[in-house]
């Protein structure tokens, strides 16, 4: 068997021949392939050093990419069939995607070698002779990166799309604000990120902890970056769904536009951003006012993001400022709703409208479903499965993300070596245990089950080691949970995966990925001193 992750869906190695690249190789990209070729050319010819001219797909001695309608009526269009002979490579896929995920199997049977920027000496040129069918189990195979809680500059980003695409990892959750800051640039609102993108110190571990780092800490992403960002990443197959959080985790909103709170309970013009963690109570007013401004910043989004999906939060919304607010429960009698759940419900429903009234669709946490949501919208599941059942038997579609088995915050391990160790123990097997459709639904329910998302949550990761460290090696199973048709979860092979995953840590190594070490943490890697928030006991499945 090929050491591939995600393990592929069939392949066949046939003995111990290869066939070896050298600088007469070719490439030969047929319609549709450009940008595989490209892509492969410039991964490639970086980490062996040869030139990988244009070929002729007749040829010996070439690597041909096409699009085959073929593999599209067999695999679909994200499936590729590639075929190694002693004279060259056959790579085809379903569709341009498919071709790419096929390159990213290439690259990985080349050996740790092709995962560097520069050949070495001894580099690996040779490609086993095997042939590889292979297509994923689900369309939204996912990453969300918080940046609202640490920022992660614009070259960062770019370094997880890459991560994600050579796992076949393919929808980017980017949780662009929240309380702690607003990192992406509006036009018409400069004050979003002229104040709402920094605050004066941040809480150093879990907010129970006594530590602070006294110093500013903030950064957003101009709307040029954010053009970059999303073209890189289409460039890898892969969606950018930007999240803007509404009603509640709008503290940094607020500060910079004091208007849009609930200026008749509190006094909205002495808020800053939050410096510390946990669910703020500072929500925004449900008032026409706050729904034009955020009009006017969706407005931006959808210039900026062409994603059928826009995710706006709707999660952990407290309703003590709503209950106290004369405005608010004015606006309660208007609507003739029944309470502040469903203030909440109308605040989403609103914004559910105005996407659909444009061509895309809302998603959110899934308390959107409190209080009924539109139709059309989708539900991200994250306080367990019980969210996703309901959505799906709604008849909405869901993304798997339940905070007790993808929540990679989470710690790994239960030592007092694990760096500022949150909620429960998620162990490299527990995830690649992890099932994301839940066997209450039926087929035609579970076919509501888009796919599923790993969440990396910053608030105790101050930088890319440390978001590093939670993210890797677990997210090399959860990709193989998203990719492969996988067995039940106590019938899956951890221990043919931990074999594969012996080469796999070679090419984190050479791509710099500071993952955490099967035998627990490097001294580096630890945060003595700094509390956590550790849950004892296994985490519940429902």
């Amino acid at each position: 068997m090929v050491d591939v992750i995600p393990e592929p869906r069939d392949a066949v190695v046939h003995g111990d021949g290869f066939f070896e690249l050298d600088a007469r190789t070719g490439l030969s990209a047929g319609e549709g392939a450009a940008l595989t070729e490209r892509w492969l050319r410039g991964t490639l010819g970086a980490a062996t050093g040869l030139p990988l001219p244009p070929g002729a797909s007749a040829d010996d001695n070439v690597v041909r990419l096409s699009v085959d309608p073929a593999v599209t009526e067999d695999l679909g269009a994200e499936g590729y069939r590639l075929t190694v002979t002693p004279t060259g490579v056959d790579l085809a896929g379903g569709g341009p995607a498919g071709l790419f995920w096929g390159a990213q199997t290439l690259r990985q049977l080349l050996g740790p070698d092709a995962f560097r920027r520069a050949p070495l000496p001894d580099g690996s040129r040779r490609l086993p002779l095997c042939r590889i069918e292979d297509a994923p189990r689900f369309p939204w195979r996912g990453l969300l990166l918080d940046v609202a809680r640490h920022f992660m500059p614009k070259e960062g980003v770019l370094r997880y799309l890459d991560l994600m695409a050579a796992h076949k990892l393919n929808v980017f959750h980017f949780h662009l604000t929240d309380d702690q800051g607003w990192r992406l640039g509006i036009e018409r609102y400069p004050r979003l990120t002229e104040v709402g993108s920094w605050r004066s110190r941040t809480k150093f571990g879990h907010r129970a902890s006594p530590l602070w780092e006294e110093k500013p800490h903030g950064g957003h992403y101009t709307r040029d970056d954010i053009r970059e960002i999303v073209a890189y990443a289409a460039e890898r197959h892969i969606t950018v769904v930007p999240e803007i959080d509404v009603p509640g985790h709008s503290q940094a909103a607020i500060a910079a536009y004091p208007e849009l709170g609930n200026t008749d309970v509190i006094d909205t013009a002495s808020l800053t951003v939050w410096d510390t963690w946990g669910i703020s109570p500072n929500v925004l007013a449900p008032t026409d006012n706050t729904l034009r401004f955020y009009e006017g910043v969706f407005e931006e989004v959808l210039e900026l993001f062409p994603s059928e999906f826009v995710h706006i939060g709707g999660d952990e919304c407290p309703k003590d400022q709503w209950r106290a607010s004369p405005a608010a429960q004015a606006r309660i009698r208007e609507l003739g709703l029944a309470d502040e759940d469903a203030l909440q419900a109308w605040f989403v429903g609103h914004f559910a409208k105005w996407l659909s009234a444009r061509g895309r669709r809302l998603i959110g946490w899934d308390e959107i479903l409190e209080g009924g949501v539109a139709e059309g919208a989708a539900v991200s599941s994250w306080r367990g499965y019980g969210g996703g059942i309901a959505a799906a038997r709604a008849g909405h579609d869901v993304v798997m993300c339940p905070e007790q088995h993808v929540y990679l915050d989470h710690r790994q391990a239960d030592g007092a070596d694990e760096p500022v160790p949150i909620g429960y123990v998620r162990t490299l097997e527990d995830v690649y245990r992890f099932e994301p459709v839940p066997p209450e639904l039926d087929a035609s329910q579970a076919r509501r089950i888009l796919g599923t998302q790993a969440n990396l949550w910053t608030e105790v990761m101050e930088d890319h080691a440390r978001v590093d460290y939670q993210a890797f090696p677990r997210l090399a199973a959860f990709a193989e949970v998203a990719w492969s048709a996988l067995p039940a979860p106590r019938d899956r092979a951890f221990a043919g995966f931990e074999h594969r995953m012996t080469a796999h840590y070679r090419r984190l190594d050479a791509l710099g990925v500071g993952y955490r070490p099967p035998g627990g943490p490097l001294p580096w890697q630890r945060r003595p001193g700094v509390p956590g928030r550790p849950i004892e006991g296994p985490p519940p499945n429902r």
